[in-house]
């Protein structure tokens, strides 16, 4: 069964980076995006973030503009946005497809139990999150409309960071 360190995504700067780089962490890989409703969720997760990085924690921004057209900023602007303006310090990687025919691979084997062994559902919409554990499997999900600082989530984390 694969993983998500099987897979590589892209940096601002263009430079490919292996996910191979996040083993024996719990990650939060959450599709993004700057005039979304649900951009709040920035701050929340960083706070997150921060609550747990020290800890072996990752959270992992993927832009996407497959949600009503609400990422348009790409390159230079998109990173200003997340760096600056929502003073975002985990990672951002550059804009991808989160569904439909040019869904990112990475995206792709989140979404399909056929692949992942365990989730079976795609992004309804943008701040959709998939829960990884140390070792690289998905094993959770949670719909936009969670917030990133519900005891739910907190709770999978730590369960996940203790084992």
């Amino acid at each position: 069964m694969k993983t998500i360190y099987d897979y590589k995504v892209l940096e601002f700067s263009g430079n490919e980076k292996s996910l191979h780089e996040y083993t024996g962490k719990v990650v939060l890989i959450v599709n993004t995006a700057s005039k979304c409703y649900f951009r709040n969720q920035f701050k929340t997760l960083e706070k997150l973030y921060l609550k747990y990085k020290d800890q072996g924690f990752e959270i992992l921004a993927f832009p996407s503009n497959d949600f009503l057209n609400q990422e348009p900023r790409t390159g230079l602007n998109l990173e200003t946005y997340c760096r600056l303006n929502q003073q975002i310090s985990f990672p951002v990687f550059k804009r991808i497809h989160v569904k439909g025919d040019y869904v990112h691979p990475l995206y792709k084997f989140l979404q399909t139990k056929e692949l992942n062994g365990n989730v079976n559902v795609r992004p309804f919409w943008n701040f959709h999150k998939y829960l990884i554990n140390k070792n690289g499997e998905v094993v959770n999900y949670y719909y936009s409309f969670t917030p990133p600082l519900s005891t739910k989530i907190q709770n999978h984390i730590e369960h996940l960071l203790s084992q």
